[in-house]
């Protein structure tokens, strides 16, 4: 069995986590964050991430996964309900064969609408009004929660 490289504190995210790297906050608690995907599939698409430092599924803590799953639930909650949506596409990829391109364990949270594919994963960055529009609305669907 192979192991998995050391995780890179410089990752895109774990400078997120550190304040060094703006984004889009729509959700934290102890363990984990929720931002706007700057280059979103969808409208709404959101990345849940663990304070804690791992690379993937495949080495995250036990209790890190537990609680990352439990934010990913109430995310995908918020999302649904923002959006007005028909459902939610949750994705995870481990490693670059399994499509990971950042190595910081991360959820997709993606709103999905009756009869409407995701887009392309092109590269380009969304609007920054509309990532500040959907995260005030998401935001807004988290308190509603309660």
């Amino acid at each position: 069995m192979t192991t998995s490289p050391a995780y890179d504190d410089q990752n895109v995210f774990a400078k997120i986590l550190r304040g060094e790297l703006p984004s889009y906050r729509v959700y934290e608690d102890a363990h984990a964050i929720a931002i706007m995907d700057i280059m979103p599939r969808g409208d709404g698409h959101v990345l849940v991430l663990p304070k804690a430092p791992s690379r993937n599924v495949l080495d995250i803590a036990v209790h890190d996964l537990e609680n990352l799953v439990l934010a990913v639930q109430r995310v995908a909650r918020a999302v649904k309900k923002a959006f007005d949506a028909d459902g939610v596409t949750i994705q995870q990829f481990n490693e670059s064969a399994g499509g990971q391109v950042i190595f910081h364990t991360h959820f997709h949270v993606i709103p999905r609408f009756e009869g409407i594919a995701l887009k392309p994963h092109t590269g380009q960055m969304a609007d920054q009004e509309l990532l500040a529009d959907q995260a005030d609305r998401i935001k807004g669907a988290l308190a509603g929660l309660g």
